[in-house]
């Protein structure tokens, strides 16, 4: 007798990204296809680790739905920059930014509603909307444009089923930071629309424009912000992550959370505790060397016949858009066979069809040998010297 299965498990897919980082590639290929820092956490993160572990009591034990208050606290002092009125009771320290993101969406979202989402964009926006039974819209980001939103479209998209906005800044694929122009016009209309701003900022510490990171918080009453420590203590397998919202829509997040997973990881939270007030100079020296990677990258990328990068402002991503004819996957496929690995474009939404992301969280050694994998791909597609084709592509 054939098992049934909900419509809502049989319409999600597997990301593009974890399809790539799931292919087979030839020994010795490099990856610049996951977005993940190739540093370790900070040695006093692992330390306090440790010694959670070690000293046993409550560090090894079930902690509140919501995270520990010492944790819950040190993030909302560093959210006070943006809003002095930010408490503990606006945080909630959940399993990953994933599990953050899906909280709010949960939260926020009704059945019919209708959710904008970036395109290009991250690639769970859309499958969270759906899970809540909801409509993702695109809107677009466009590489001539800055990858910065257009605001004129965003007027003729929205209906009156809009229930939210999603937004992130820095953007995870293609490395654009709003400008404060697009922030005001992005607040102006949610505003003037009520929706709820949803603002992925887990890349927050990692800009490289003057002032720093522009954060949605403080700047709209209807302002839920998702964040990760995965990405600025490169704990990525710690699975530790929160959102800041406004106590009401805390409190109903932190339910979808509990039923969820019942609490964060305890002894996670007492190392990213120390993290946040010990870790500061691995940071910004993790930032630093992200910016060096930055510039090679483009360098390289720009070099490439038939291929353009905007310099990216924020993350740890390239989104190059290129012109040799053929679908961002099988471009893709080809160069993992050539032993480089990368994200088609096609993977973030429509608008990343002709592009593909590259992560220069790697080594520059490795970036170099990268780039020339990929442009002795480009001259040879540029001049019409056709490369050996993957099994089962156009």
């Amino acid at each position: 007798m054939e098992q049934k299965l909900s419509t809502r498990a049989r319409s999600l897919e597997m990301s593009g990204i974890r399809k790539m980082f799931d292919a087979p590639a030839p020994p010795g290929s490099i990856n610049l296809g996951l977005g993940e820092p190739d540093f370790n956490p900070p040695r006093v993160v692992q330390e306090a680790l440790f010694e959670a572990v070690r000293t046993g009591g409550t560090h090894n034990k079930y902690g509140p739905s919501a995270g520990i208050p010492a944790l819950r606290d040190a993030l909302a002092e560093r959210y006070r920059r943006y809003d002095p009125r930010t408490s503990r009771d606006n945080v909630i320290v959940t399993c990953g930014g994933t599990e953050a993101l899906l909280s709010a969406a949960l939260a926020l979202y009704d059945p019919g509603n209708e959710v904008l989402i970036p395109n290009p964009g991250f690639v769970l926006y859309g499958p969270h909307a759906r899970m809540a039974d909801a409509v993702p819209v695109p809107y677009s980001l466009r590489e001539e444009n800055g990858f910065q939103p257009d605001l004129d479209e965003l007027e003729e998209i929205v209906t009156d089923r809009t229930r939210a906005i999603v937004v992130n800044s820095p953007s995870n694929p293609t490395g654009g930071v709003f400008t404060p122009r697009s922030i005001d016009g992005i607040v102006s209309f949610a505003q003037e629309h009520d929706l709820t701003i949803l603002s992925d900022e887990v890349y927050d510490e990692i800009v490289y424009t003057p002032g720093g990171h522009r954060s949605f918080w403080g700047r709209y009453d209807r302002v839920v912000v998702v964040n990760s420590f995965s990405k600025i203590l490169a704990m990525t397998g710690w699975r530790l992550g929160y959102l800041v919202a406004s106590a009401e829509v805390a409190v109903e997040a932190n339910k979808i959370h509990y039923h969820m997973v019942a609490c964060p990881s305890t002894p996670c939270q007492v190392a990213a505790l120390r993290g946040l007030t010990d870790a500061r100079d691995e940071i910004a020296a993790m930032a630093k060397e992200f910016r060096a990677r930055r510039d090679l990258i483009v360098r390289g990328l720009n070099s490439v016949p038939g291929m353009h990068c905007v310099k990216p402002e924020g993350a740890f991503y390239a989104f190059p858009s290129y012109t040799w004819g053929m679908p961002s996957l099988e471009a893709a496929q080809t160069l993992l066979q050539r032993g480089l690995r990368c994200t088609h474009g096609e993977a973030f939404g429509s608008l990343g069809e002709s592009h593909l992301r590259f992560s220069f969280a790697n080594s520059r050694e490795n970036i170099r040998k990268a780039m020339t994998i990929l442009r002795t791909f480009g001259e040879e597609e540029s001049n019409g010297r056709r490369p050996e084709r993957v099994a089962g592509t156009a």
